[in-house]
This record gives C-alpha cells, sequence and structure tokens, in this order.
C-alpha cells in the first residue's frame, strides 16, 4: 500500500475515533471500516482529476467543490439510508446493485479507451469549441458526481461489511463518519492536484532562485501529472469495475472467473519471491481491470452500435 494512501487512511481513522471519543466501539468500528476502503481511495482521488482537466484556473476549485457537495449528497442523502435499510431488509440485494456499479464503472473506462483510440468523441469535449460553458461544466460536474456515487456506493459497501455485527446506530454513525473523511481526503487531494500549476507561478514570482526553481518544475511537472491521472483514472475505472463484478460473481456462487483471478495471484505470489505480494496484487487488478474492459467494450458496442444512443444525440446536437 503507498505510504501516501496509508497516511491517508491513518488519517480516516483517527478523525473517525476523534469525532466518537466516548463511543469506543463506534471508533474502533470506524477506524477498521475506514482502512478497508484503501483501493477505492485511490480510485476516486485519480478519476476526479480528469472532470476538471481543460478548464479555466478560476473555475478548477469552484467544480471541485461542486462535486465534493455533490459526493457528500451521495453518501448521505443516498448511499447511507440506502444502505441501512437494505442491510436490515433486503441484504442480498446489495451484491447486484453493486454489480450494475460496476458495470457502470467498466463501460466509462472502456468508452474513453475506444474514444481514444478511434477518436469517435460522443459529446462535446473540452478538445472541441464549447457551445455552451454553463452547460457543459454542469454535464461534467453531473458526469463526476454519478461516477463518485458508484465508487462511493463500493465504499460504503466495504465500510457496511466492516460492521455488519454492530448495532443500527453504530452502523450509521461509522458509515457517515467514513463517508465524511473520506470525502474530505479524496477532494482536498484533488483540489490541491489541479491548482499545483497555480502554486508553481506563485513560487517563480518569489525573489529567492530555489523558490523560482521548485516553482518551475512544478509548472513543468504539471501536464505529465495531470496526463498520468487520466490514464491512472481510466485504469481505475476498470480496474474497480472488474473488481465489483468478480466479487459479485463469487458472492453469487459463480466461481470460475474469481478463482482463475485469484489463481493467477497466488501463482505470482509463490514465485516471484520478496516482491511476490506486490506483485500478486498487480497479477489480481491486471485480471480485474481486463475484466472490466471486455464488459466495457460489449455493453458500449450495445449502446452505441445497436441503439445508437451516441449516434443519436449527436445528430440531435447536429439539428441544432
Amino acid at each position: 500500500m503507498p505510504g501516501g494512501l496509508a497516511a491517508l487512511l491513518d488519517d480516516v481513522s483517527i478523525i473517525a475515533r476523534a469525532a466518537a471519543a466516548s463511543v469506543d466501539d463506534v471508533a474502533a468500528a470506524a477506524g477498521r471500516a475506514g482502512t478497508k476502503t484503501a483501493g477505492v481511495v485511490i480510485d476516486d482521488a485519480a478519476v476526479t482529476p480528469s472532470y476538471v482537466t481543460g478548464f479555466s484556473p478560476a473555475r478548477e476549485l469552484p467544480i471541485i467543490a461542486k462535486i465534493a457537495v455533490g459526493s457528500v449528497k451521495n453518501k448521505l442523502l443516498i448511499l447511507l439510508p440506502g444502505a441501512l435499510l437494505l442491510s436490515e431488509f433486503l441484504p442480498q440485494a446489495i451484491v447486484f446493485i453493486l454489480m450494475l456499479g460496476g458495470c457502470y464503472l467498466s463501460y466509462e473506462g472502456a468508452e474513453k479507451i475506444i474514444e481514444k483510440l478511434t477518436g469517435d468523441k460522443h459529446g462535446e469535449t473540452v478538445d472541441e469549441p464549447i457551445k455552451n460553458e454553463k452547460a457543459f461544466e454542469k454535464k461534467r460536474v453531473d458526469g463526476a458526481i454519478r461516477t463518485d456515487l458508484i465508487l462511493s456506493a463500493e465504499i460504503m459497501a466495504i465500510a457496511l461489511n466492516e460492521v455488519a455485527a454492530e448495532t443500527f446506530v453504530t452502523r450509521a454513525i461509522v458509515l457517515a463518519l467514513v463517508g465524511l473523511a473520506v470525502t474530505a481526503g479524496i477532494y482536498g487531494a484533488v483540489a490541491l492536484i489541479v491548482k499545483l500549476d497555480d502554486i508553481g507561478l506563485h513560487l517563480m514570482k518569489k525573489p529567492g532562485d530555489f523558490a523560482k526553481k521548485v516553482g518551475k518544475l512544478m509548472l513543468n511537472a504539471m501536464p505529465h501529472i495531470l496526463t498520468i491521472l487520466s490514464v491512472v483514472g481510466t485504469a481505475a475505472m476498470l480496474w474497480v469495475g472488474g473488481g465489483i463484478i468478480l466479487h459479485g460473481t463469487h458472492e453469487l456462487g459463480f466461481q470460475p472467473l474469481y478463482g482463475a483471478a485469484h489463481g493467477l495471484e497466488h501463482a505470482v505470489e509463490t514465485t516471484t519471491g520478496a516482491l511476490g505480494g506486490v506483485l500478486g496484487w498487480v497479477a489480481y487488478a491486471t485480471s480485474s481491470a481486463l475484466l472490466g474492459l471486455v464488459l466495457g467494450a460489449v455493453i458500449f458496442f450495445v449502446l452505441h452500435k445497436v441503439f445508437k444512443l451516441g449516434h443519436a444525440e449527436e445528430q440531435g446536437e447536429g439539428a441544432h
């Protein structure tokens, strides 16, 4: 686990424990639940910057703030009550809801790759003239909040699984604490990432040579950082989407896919010595991403080639 992520998750646990200092069982449960969300926290932090890439610097933080507010609403107004009700009355439905989310993430990731390879865009992008900036920004924010809903659902489901044996009230408090702490960590990190170039410009105006060099380094590195994050974000969608499907099929009793992925992970672990743990994880994540890519490509083909959804939207835009 990367050190920065471990530190973030430690902070999540500390925040949770501090907020519930008078209730030891809640604090302990929040710490366990927060740590288990590690993988999805990475994915959410990697995916989000792509939604503000290409906008003017003045709009970056307001857009992130809108997405963060939407994320809090996702977690507290939709997912928290939904998770608690399902855990009480229909726990078997959770796996199906998560698998639908996995399909959506797989589709999103596959669509980005297919568009990159073919140059066939579905709707406006920041590379094209934008006719209505406010409408385009709203579309980007809405898209980010939808993706956040899926990733947040995975976070809440993982956290819920860790506190399934706790009381209803404890579960509610833990899910709320984890949701708020993870949201603050993710979008605080995203805000810092997208403003690195502005920080670099500020340092370049300082009188000291060292500050100028650091500022120039940050400024020059920013395009590469955003490109890397875009790639990581796409891979993360496929990795998490495919991983949700693998876990879901396992929960439903269909073992071939899950067994093959974990068999590959175990084989890599046992043959690579000291790096076995890391390389085994990479093997499993790659298997998940490949499954997500195949599934997402099938969904893309059905939506855009069979039902012509993308073409219908483009024709509608052209008519205007």
